[in-house]
């Protein structure tokens, strides 16, 4: 019974997450042409953190534990622009706590 108890538990879990495509962006250039926002500038501009606009062109910002995801998922790219990702997580008012970044190489 305790077996079936946890996995319950971590099954409702796992279904509360979810997932958002978008670009990838540092807050301070949020405003300009996330098409045309580059790595380099993305990784230069770290410190004020991440965020995701979406297709609709919305900003979604990410927690700090997202903001390092996203940093490193930029070092290790070999993208230049046009940084699409994939972020998984649950929203919390108007911030994506981050469980995972899958940022196109």
């Amino acid at each position: 019974m305790k077996l079936f108890s946890l996995g319950a538990i971590l099954f409702s879990g796992l279904a509360c997450a979810e997932s958002w495509n978008g670009t990838l962006i540092d807050t301070m250039c949020k405003a300009k042409d996330a098409a045309g926002h580059t790595r380099q500038c993305a990784v230069g501009c770290a410190k004020g953190g991440y965020g995701l606009v979406l297709s609709d062109g919305k900003f979604v910002k990410l927690d700090e534990a997202g903001n390092a995801k996203a940093l490193s998922a930029l070092k290790a790219s070999t993208r230049d622009k046009d940084l699409k990702a994939k972020v998984s997580g649950k929203m919390d008012g108007d911030v994506i706590q981050v469980e995972s970044i899958d940022l196109a190489k």
